[in-house]
């Protein structure tokens, strides 16, 4: 199992949802983030005068999946979040030992579904 970690445009979380809806995948964990890399900030301007901050608003979508469904999953977000510009975001890649699901006890793949 891996767990898929992705940070993202905000306006592009919509097409995201519709392509893990679309691949049947469940499980999925967004999170609002703010976060710092190429893009260095966002300037915004409020009431004539403009600031810069060098955070800028992500978001950030968590999923476990099993092996097999990795590079699919991937080439979705990619796909999916993409535009070509800088600030498009990262995916991490992240093993998972085990998972359980606390209803019944079911454990590893069985687990995800």
């Amino acid at each position: 199992m891996v767990k898929v970690e992705a940070m993202i445009r905000p306006q592009k979380l919509d097409a995201v949802l519709e392509a893990v809806h679309d691949h049947s995948l469940t499980g999925m964990t967004v999170t609002e983030v703010k976060g710092m890399g190429r893009q260095r900030g966002v300037t915004y301007t409020y009431r004539g005068s403009q600031y810069t901050t060098p955070l800028t608003h992500k978001v950030k979508i968590e999923l476990v999946v099993r092996d097999e469904q990795v590079e699919e999953v991937v080439k979705m977000i990619q796909d999916a979040a993409g535009t070509g510009e800088v600030g498009d975001g990262k995916i991490f890649l992240i093993p998972v030992a085990d998972a359980l699901r606390i209803r019944n006890g079911e454990r590893g793949d069985v687990a995800l579904s």
